[in-house]
């Protein structure tokens, strides 16, 4: 909303809309922990078994980094600070491999498309509609993501198991010979043959680290569930934690012009939010996407002193809550419906509150 952005911008350092110096070097740190897991892992045969529960907090650090660098990559690819196309792919690339997402996808994707249209008709990673065709992206949503219908089950699986599907319907969308009508996201959108060329050589690279890290732990079961598995359910798992709060509780907007109605910010515990560069601060990074996130708290305390009626905050488990008691697909920008288009309810900015 300009008039927000406008009210809020002079009151902010300069220092705030400089690159945060330290990003890079959490990429290069995460990737080291990772390197040390996978290599702790490789020796897991070896181990007595009694020993093997020893491994549990090395595989929750691993996905923790995988969480890190994710954000610390969105961090540096909304910035200004890397110079360069060749060196924001490179950065994208160390950043987001384990991710499995193509760098150039994920600024198409995430930069433009989303942050363009956010929670519209035209945003890619919006929920469904209930008018929308039944394919599996759809199907798998209802599924496994959070709502008042969901299993426990599939929640667990969908924990883990969202963002792979997320990148897979995503890269059919601009990489399959039928993606202008193959509909497998929410809302289509294109890109150039030579962005698809980009993306299409990214993926490659991206799946040979992916089978190399699985040679590296094969044949061993064990070694591939807890060396490899578990830390990358955990990594998208944690990721997903703070992704469904973002914009799933709110209304459609046609236009693109407010995110104290589209986004939603969560509370969590200091220590949290210090771990994960500030990512709860969702509201404030759709106000200044290239705003360095060490300053989100300076942004949230301005919000909430000057729009706190409008500026939707939510504590982490009562915003999980409310996604386990609402269902999931929009019958319009207001009304939340079911698989089968029952148990409709209506959702409005702040009415959580």
């Amino acid at each position: 909303m300009p008039s927000v952005v406008q009210d809020l911008k002079p009151l902010l350092p300069a220092a705030a809309f400089r690159a945060a110096p330290d990003r890079l070097a959490l990429v290069l740190i995460n990737l080291a922990i990772l390197a040390l897991g996978f290599t702790m892992a490789c020796r897991l045969d070896h181990w007595p078994t009694a020993w093997l529960p020893a491994f549990l907090p090395f595989a929750v650090a691993m996905g923790n980094s995988i969480i890190v660098l994710l954000f610390a990559t969105h961090d540096l690819l909304h910035a200004h600070g890397l110079r360069g196309p060749f060196q924001r792919r490179l950065v994208g690339m160390l950043g987001l491999s384990l991710l499995g997402m193509p760098p150039s996808l994920w600024v198409a994707v995430h930069n433009r498309e989303h942050h363009g249209h956010t929670n519209g008709l035209t945003d890619p990673d919006r929920s469904y509609l209930e008018g929308q065709q039944r394919t599996w992206g759809k199907w798998i949503q209802h599924q496994f993501v959070p709502s008042n219908t969901v299993t426990p089950f599939g929640l667990l699986v969908g924990m883990g198991g969202a963002w792979p599907v997320h990148n897979l319907r995503t890269l059919g969308a601009v990489l399959l010979p039928h993606r202008r009508t193959c509909a497998l996201p929410p809302a289509s959108f294109g890109l150039s043959r030579q962005q698809r060329w980009r993306v299409a050589l990214e993926l490659v690279a991206i799946v040979a680290v992916h089978l190399s890290l699985i040679a590296l732990l094969a044949p061993s079961p064990l070694k591939l569930v807890l060396g490899y598995g578990l830390p990358l359910w955990i990594g998208y798992g944690g990721a997903m934690a703070y992704i469904y709060t973002n914009h799933l509780l709110c209304p459609l907007t046609a236009i693109n012009d407010d995110p104290l109605v589209n986004t939603m910010s969560l509370l969590v515990p200091p220590w949290l939010d210090r771990l994960h560069l500030n990512f709860s601060h969702h509201v404030e990074h759709h106000l200044f996407p290239g705003l360095n996130s060490d300053y989100y708290p300076l942004l949230r305390q301005l919000l909430i002193a000057r729009h706190g009626e409008r500026y939707q905050l939510q504590p982490a488990g009562k915003a999980w809550r409310l996604l386990l008691s609402t269902p999931r697909h929009y019958r319009d920008s207001h009304t939340l419906v079911g698989w089968d288009g029952e148990d409709g309810t209506t959702i409005s900015a702040n009415h959580h509150s």
